[in-house]
């Protein structure tokens, strides 16, 4: 579990004593914004903490902030002044649909490493079958180099997940260690300002927030990489794919198998030490943001 350092907030606890006493926040939604829930935990609290980043990331929307310390995304989750929280499947599991069709998940940091991606792509599933049609995943910021794993995870989901789209934190607030605490990871009031800013300009460019310009019409995406570069059987190998059009980031997958001893990353990269001498048809599969796709076959030679 990480510790929260510095005080960011007090815990308000209401109590309905009378029939007078207002509707919960979920019966009281404007009808006229778009719902859209936020799940975190102590990191996210920024959010939460600072009126001027929440002001900013409600902007236009129907805000939901689900954001407790020491949330995970599939295990139960670390305790917290006694008591653990609720984790994201299990919100998700209850509220259905009462969350609203665009959710934001910024959970991962009292994770564990090896259950990761299990639990992520467990959220997703549940969180299809609740009808929520468009997950934002922020990836962790790699303090620890454990992260870095989680965030290959997050971004390995988002190739199976039309659902999901990846909105990349660690690079966005990696030149910034004035943002942070000690822990470079909980944040200060201008970390909360820019992660709010990331998120908002995200919504805006999917159209959601109410008043956002529509984005404007993408040319199809597209497979640019013409030819791969020939491999030598027992060597280290890697070469980057490239695409074109369509609403970045891309996310690469295979249709079929490759040649042994070779892998594709969601990334575009194509790397490891083939086993096999010979030629080899390649085909290779290019998705955006936005759900639309490409493939193209490619001739990769493996020489002795």
């Amino acid at each position: 579990m990480l510790g929260r350092l510095g005080v960011l907030g007090a815990v308000l606890l209401v109590c309905a004593a009378s029939a007078s006493v207002p509707a919960p926040a979920r019966e009281l939604r404007p009808a006229a914004l778009p719902h859209v829930t936020l799940f975190g935990d102590s990191v996210a609290e920024g959010l939460t903490d600072w009126l001027p980043a929440r002001k900013l990331l409600a902007d236009g929307v129907d805000l939901e902030l689900e954001v407790a310390p020491c949330r995970r995304v599939g295990q139960a989750s670390c305790p917290f002044n006694g008591v653990r929280p609720p984790n994201v499947i299990d919100v998700v599991t209850s509220e259905g649909a009462k969350l609203g069709p665009t959710v934001i998940v910024a959970v991962g940091y009292n994770d564990f490493e090896d259950q990761y991606a299990k639990n992520v792509s467990d959220a997703l599933d549940a969180m299809q079958k609740a009808g929520i049609k468009r997950v934002l995943w922020l990836t962790l910021r790699a303090a620890r180099h454990s992260y870095l794993t989680m965030n290959d995870a997050i971004v390995a989901a988002a190739a199976t997940h039309p659902s999901m789209l990846v909105v990349d934190w660690n690079l966005y607030s990696r030149s910034h260690p004035d943002w942070f605490q000690d822990d470079g990871l909980h944040l200060l009031p201008d970390g909360a300002m820019a992660m709010a800013t990331l998120l908002h300009e995200t919504l805006v460019k999917l159209g959601i927030p109410r008043g956002a310009a529509a984005p404007a019409p993408a040319r199809p995406v597209r497979v640019v990489t013409a030819r791969l570069p020939a491999a030598t059987k027992g060597k280290n190998y890697a070469a980057k794919l490239a695409a074109t059009g369509g609403r970045k980031p891309y996310f690469w997958s295979l249709p079929h198998k490759l040649p042994k001893g070779l892998r594709l990353r969601p990334t575009g990269w194509l790397s490891g030490i083939p086993r096999r001498t010979g030629s080899f048809a390649v085909e290779v599969r290019v998705r955006d943001v936005a759900g639309a796709a490409a493939t193209k076959r490619l001739a990769l030679r493996v020489r002795p």
